[in-house]
């Protein structure tokens, strides 16, 4: 009997006691995460970009945001938003489960555009964007503001649920996700991108 390789992929790397504590929390909230193998994605992404400063949109329970502080430099610092103070509270009891340095995030619960769009110009490295997919299109604009040249922006859940790929779903968020990925796609000027099939989908585009 074959194993599935996405499966084995997925679970490739194994999360550790923190990571599966917080996810645990989230389950409880239904708060949305990343699944283990974008986590470790994310990891990688970080490490390799050198990442200092880094910007995640959608906190969930922490989880993104242990596996991407797992990989920025130790001097480096995370921004996470989500809109929901529940969120918040629990990402909060994950980074203090893990003994994570208070100097090396700062968790912020708003409105992501009104956040985003107060941030510095070309001050971040990585943007992880994991929120509501009708302000996409904004956020993406926004994103390319505040990267700096080279930096990489990922949209995590790309697929949708596996509606993105499917024509007859017509349901506002399945089109936003469409239309974010024909603008970071077709804007060839502005990014490098492609689409991995980690996760529930990972759209991933390099600043130029």
């Amino acid at each position: 009997m074959k194993t599935d390789p996405h499966a084995y992929a997925e679970n490739f790397i194994v999360e550790d006691h923190f990571k599966s504590q917080a996810r645990a929390r989230g389950v409880e909230v239904g708060a949305i995460d990343v699944t283990p193998g974008v986590g470790a994605y994310l990891r990688h992404l970080a490490f390799t970009l050198s990442a200092q400063s880094v910007v995640e949109v959608g906190t969930g329970s922490g989880v993104g945001s242990l596996w991407l502080l797992d990989g920025i430099i130790k001097s480096g610092t995370l921004t996470s938003i989500d809109d929901e103070m529940e969120h918040t509270q629990i990402a909060k009891l994950a980074f203090a489960d893990a003994d994570i340095e208070a100097s090396r995030y700062r968790l912020i619960t708003n409105s992501v555009l009104d956040v985003i769009s107060k941030l510095t110009d070309k001050a971040y490295d990585l943007i992880v964007l994991r929120h509501n997919p009708e302000d996409l299109a904004f956020v993406i604009g926004e994103s390319h503001r505040i990267l700096r040249s080279g930096g990489a922006l990922v949209i995590d859940n790309f697929f949708g649920g596996a509606k993105v790929n499917d024509p007859a779903q017509r349901d506002p968020k399945t089109i936003a996700l469409r239309e974010a990925g024909k603008i970071i796609k077709n804007d060839t000027e502005h990014w490098v991108s492609t689409l991995l099939p980690a996760g529930d989908g990972l759209l991933v585009a390099t600043k130029l």
